[in-house]
């Protein structure tokens, strides 16, 4: 316990840091997730070959890979930003992925029907992918959407190690400190918890309320 309470405003920061990592990343991966999902299903074929590249892609990359690209590889071409921008961009894009494929298949689940019948409207492709075709689609999405953040958070550990404070990287000077390393990981793990339970609870809420009945 001691770790704790006498390290209490480094613990606080590394979790202000892995939070702000997970809802800024969840953003970017929900934005980009929705976009990239809407081109794949696009009737142009060049939208649907760049979805399908940017998810092919960013599937098959390491995340760790990634940082690697996003944190050392733009600076070569002037782009100069702070280096948590860099593990946003590096966490939103490659979540975006696993988020696309979970909304396509919740968009393959909607009857051809919904779409043909908006058409005969004279509804355009993005209005009836907007008003028509994601609304019922998302309602089957939440709980995979839900478990792909609950990986984010997760998967912000690895910014510590480039220079972005988070939670895990917290045991570097704790250890330096000369604190135990089991109690250091025990809290750090209590830190974890309580993001990624808090975001099960915010999917079960919009579960409950918009999820498609069982």
């Amino acid at each position: 316990m001691n770790v704790l309470t006498d390290n209490l405003s480094l613990y606080g920061k590394g979790l202000l840091g892995t939070v702000e990592l997970t809802v800024y990343g969840s953003l970017l991966a929900l934005v980009l997730g929705f976009l990239m999902a809407s081109f794949r299903v696009a009737p142009v074929a060049s939208l649907r070959a760049f979805g399908t590249a940017w998810v092919t892609v960013l599937r098959n990359t390491p995340l760790t890979l990634l940082f690697f690209a996003v944190v050392l590889g733009l600076p070569r071409f002037g782009v100069v930003l702070p280096f948590q921008l860099f593990a946003v961009l590096a966490l939103g894009c490659y979540t975006s992925a696993f988020i696309c494929e979970a909304v396509r298949s919740g968009i393959n689940t909607v009857p051809t029907g919904q779409g043909e019948a908006a058409r005969s409207l004279g509804m355009t492709f993005g209005q009836t992918l907007g008003t028509v075709i994601l609304p019922q689609a998302f309602r089957s999405v939440i709980p995979p959407i839900g478990s792909t953040l609950i990986a984010l958070a997760k998967n912000s550990a690895i910014a510590g190690s480039f220079s972005v404070t988070e939670l895990l990287g917290t045991y570097k000077t704790l250890n330096e400190l000369g604190y135990g390393i089991i109690w250091t990981f025990v809290w750090i793990a209590v830190g974890y918890l309580i993001v990624t339970l808090t975001i099960s609870a915010v999917f079960n809420v919009l579960e409950k309320r918009w999820g498609v009945a069982r």
